[in-house]
């Protein structure tokens, strides 16, 4: 028998003041049953500090050729496409000839797969944006998940503070440079 999805539901208090962004979102997000915490705490974390108009999550670990998150315009044309964790640099090169802007949020290697990034020479790198995430950040924020999460996410001056179940969990994600 097939595993399914273990849905979960996050009412955020978002106050992201570096970009001047103050909403209160209520999310719905299929767990896939191969997805780690840390990487749904990742994705809902880049769909919060990526939050505007059009952003949505796709269905990711379910259809292998769409990211984990994009943003699209009213006609549905891609305006961003963002990936969560470690894409090959293949991956992304491809992203990025679609025309939309390329956003990372990684946590493991991010150095390694900014190196990588170069080495391939993916199209239009220099506009691609590689943000790294603490993995006891986002093992902390994974500890307090249940089915039904309360947070409050803080975004002053590129760190992050999230309030989940009664406790504050700091930390950033750090743009990473890509061929330097």
């Amino acid at each position: 028998m097939a595993l399914t999805a273990t849905m979960r539901r996050f009412e955020i208090e978002l106050a992201d003041t570096d970009r001047g962004v103050y909403e209160t979102l209520d999310l719905r997000v299929a767990q896939h049953p191969s997805e780690t915490e840390r990487y749904l705490v990742a994705r809902v974390l880049a769909r919060c500090l990526e939050h505007g108009e059009g952003v949505d999550f796709t269905r990711g670990l379910s259809e292998a050729d769409e990211p984990a998150i994009t943003e699209r315009d009213l006609r549905g044309d891609l305006k961003a496409w963002i990936e969560v964790g470690s894409p090959t640099p293949d991956r992304l090169h491809k992203a990025s000839k679609t025309g939309a802007r390329v956003a990372v949020y990684a946590w493991q290697r991010p150095e390694q797969l900014a190196r990588d990034i170069a080495a391939r020479g993916v199209h239009r790198m220099d506009e691609l944006a590689l943000h790294a995430f603490e993995p006891s950040f986002l093992d902390a924020l994974g500890a307090t998940l249940d089915r039904m999460n309360r947070w409050s996410v803080s975004v002053s001056g590129g760190q992050l503070y999230v309030t989940a179940g009664g406790t504050l969990v700091e930390g950033a994600a750090v743009r990473v440079p890509i061929g330097t």
